[in-house]
């Protein structure tokens, strides 16, 4: 149900899935009810932007989608050996990303 609340079609039907999911799981889980209202108009800002951009906004880790280019990276190169160069192709490869 959460799943439906963060692939609404718009904000309308986002806030609807997000009532059916306070509805039939308030008395069991009551805190993930309150987190899930409380910031419910937080999670869902990303509907201000036009509908070709949610996507790309819509993501549940930032810090994996950062470190991402990263690890794909180390894979092919096999390590890059010492932390020194380890440190260096780290930073190296993040403020590459940083373009993006």
């Amino acid at each position: 149900m959460l799943t439906e609340v963060r692939d609404a079609e718009d904000r309308e039907h986002a806030a609807e899935a997000a009532r059916a999911f306070d509805a039939e799981f308030r008395a069991k889980w009551p805190k993930a009810a309150d987190k899930l209202s409380d910031d419910l108009e937080v999670l869902l800002r990303f509907y201000d932007y036009l509908a070709e951009h949610w996507l790309h906004l819509k993501t549940s880790n930032l810090i994996e989608s950062t470190f991402s280019t990263v690890r794909l990276r180390t894979k092919v190169t096999k390590g890059p050996g010492s932390r020194t160069a380890r440190l260096a192709m780290a930073f190296k490869l993040i403020e590459a990303a940083e373009g993006h």
